[in-house]
């Protein structure tokens, strides 16, 4: 019998999410705000707490760029962003004409290193005689960054922070929900990740006028008259009350995901902890409680017998299995060549051995089983 494909992170329904859609479509509410867009950033706002305020929008990108705008990110200006990341969390910098600065990893979390920050803060004040607009530090694959010390660097030279938590979901550090630290957090809500709207995402922000603020970018900049009059350049990244529905039936199964997520994280650490060369990336100490919302390894080909990430990717996929290398380092791509970059190689390092496996509610225990059979079976060579 042909064994299932096993994908590295499926969406997962409730059962609940068609409820919500049906109110949308009984009350003919399929547009852009409405009940459901309530409903799910009143969910949100509980989730996160600290007086939290959120913003439901099409996308985590949308959220990241909106963020650079409420704080005035224009052309000319640097802004600090993890090198380690997908290009959405730089690409948005760009949008405002402002130029990237990359900064490069710790081996803890995979995220950015405090004390390379600060020595590109130091850099580019001595550099350009300003310092950067902003700092996005990024939670990789759900695990919390030293955001305390990222924070305190900030604070001293009063540099803004936009936690771009759209793979962080749900993690906490030190029991505070990640994106509540800086003056901005970013959730995401694609197909792959904790919760899905289908697409979409969401901004956090401290209060009650900011919020209003950011809705009114969000929403083209109208201004409040009878007829459309705009003396600002909007966007149109509201998300739609069919969404939010969704949105609303995957918040009442976020503790299922999340408990599953970090159960087959437990199952590969325990299943590959013998086998030299291959190291599953795990909270480095009880500060960190990672969503795992991709479990990754670490292979060595030093101590593996020349056993790459590459070859094990094969035999997986051989074996109907996806997983997928991790995101190359945004001071290596093409696009932002001509960026500055502080580097210690940390993050070329993980990119040149990571390996992300699958992940999330449609993946049995029989499943992470074979992929570690697979895996077990690659290095020892039968």
């Amino acid at each position: 019998m042909e064994q299932k494909r096993v994908w590295l992170c499926l969406a997962h329904m409730s059962g609940n999410e068609m409820k919500f859609i049906q109110e949308a479509f009984d009350t003919n509410w399929v547009v852009p705000l409405g009940p459901n867009v309530n409903g799910f950033e009143a969910d949100l706002e509980a989730m996160v707490g600290h007086g939290k305020r959120v913003v439901a929008l099409s996308s985590g990108t949308a959220a990241i760029h909106l963020a650079l705008v409420h704080l005035g990110v224009k052309a000319g200006d640097e802004v600090i962003c993890q090198s380690m990341t997908f290009s959405a969390s730089a690409n948005p910098i760009v949008y405002q004409g402002a130029t990237p600065v990359f900064v490069d990893s710790e081996r803890d979390t995979w995220n950015m290193d405090p004390n390379l920050l600060e020595e590109a803060i130091r850099d580019r004040i001595a550099r350009t005689g300003r310092k950067p607009a902003a700092i996005i530090p990024v939670y990789l694959y759900g695990m919390p960054a030293y955001i305390d010390d990222i924070m305190d660097i900030a604070r001293r030279y009063e540099i803004p922070v936009v936690e771009d938590s759209a793979e962080g979901f749900g993690s906490c550090y030190r029991g505070q929900v990640v994106g509540t630290f800086g003056d901005y957090g970013i959730m995401s809500f694609n197909g792959n990740k904790m919760i899905t709207t289908s697409g979409g995402g969401a901004l956090i922000c401290a209060s009650d006028e900011v919020k209003r603020r950011v809705m009114f970018y969000a929403t083209q900049s109208r201004e409040p008259v009878p007829y459309y009059l705009h003396k600002e350049i909007g966007y149109n990244y509201r998300m739609s009350n069919i969404c939010a529905g969704i949105g609303r039936g995957q918040m009442t199964i976020l503790d299922e995901h999340l408990a599953w997520h970090r159960h087959l994280c437990d199952v590969y650490e325990r299943g590959l902890q013998g086998l030299d060369g291959i190291t599953v990336h795990v909270n480095p100490d009880d500060r960190f409680d990672s969503n795992y919302w991709l479990n990754t390894i670490l292979v060595d080909p030093e101590r593996t017998g020349g056993v790459d990430y590459e070859q094990l990717r094969v035999a997986l996929d051989a074996a109907g299995i996806e997983s997928r290398p991790l995101w190359k380092p945004m001071h290596t791509q093409p696009v932002f060549s001509g960026a500055p970059a502080y580097v210690n190689g940390v993050s070329e390092h993980l990119f040149a051995q990571g390996l992300c496996l699958p992940s999330g509610p449609y993946v049995t225990d029989e499943d992470a089983q074979r992929i570690i059979d697979i895996i077990a079976a690659a290095v020892r060579g039968k």
